[in-house]
C-alpha cells in the first residue's frame, strides 16, 4: 500500500483509528484548523494515525506509550497532546501503573521537571476518567 499523503488506505485506516483512540478529533481539529490550513485535519488523521499509528510491527498500545514518553520528555509546552496521548493510551489498555512508569522513567531523558509536569497531566487524565465513570 503507497504511503503517500492522499492515499485513500491510509487515510481511512487513520479515521477508524483516530474514533476509537479521540473520538470527535478529526471534526474538532477541522473546525478550528481547516479554515487556516485546508485539509490540515484529513493530513493529521492521514499521516499520523493511518502512517504511523496503524503501522503493522508494534501494537497501539505500545505506540501510544512510546508517544507519551516522547511528549513527556519534549516538556510542558506538550501537555495539551500528552493529556490527549495518556487518554487514547488508556483507551487501548494502558494501566495508570504503565503510563506512571513510563511518565518516571523520563525523568532520565527529559529531567525531574519534565516528569513531574508529565505525572500532573496524568493525574489529571484519572481524575477526569474517575469523574467520568461516576
Amino acid at each position: 500500500m503507497s504511503t503517500a499523503g492522499t492515499d485513500k488506505g491510509t487515510y481511512e485506516r487513520g479515521s477508524e483509528l483516530a474514533e476509537t483512540v479521540n473520538p470527535g478529533m478529526e471534526a474538532v481539529l477541522a473546525g478550528r484548523y481547516d479554515a487556516l490550513v485546508p485539509g490540515l485535519s484529513r493530513t493529521v488523521v492521514d499521516v499520523a494515525y493511518g502512517q504511523f499509528y496503524a503501522r503493522e510491527g508494534l501494537d497501539e498500545k505500545t505506540r501510544l506509550l512510546a508517544t507519551v514518553a516522547a511528549l513527556t520528555a519534549l516538556g510542558g509546552q506538550t501537555r495539551p497532546q500528552l493529556k490527549v496521548n495518556i487518554a487514547s493510551a488508556r483507551k487501548v489498555g494502558a494501566t495508570q501503573r504503565e503510563i506512571g512508569e513510563v511518565i518516571f522513567q523520563m525523568a532520565l531523558y527529559g529531567g525531574f521537571p519534565a516528569m513531574i509536569n508529565a505525572m500532573n497531566a496524568a493525574l489529571e487524565v484519572f481524575e477526569e476518567e474517575a469523574v467520568n465513570d461516576e
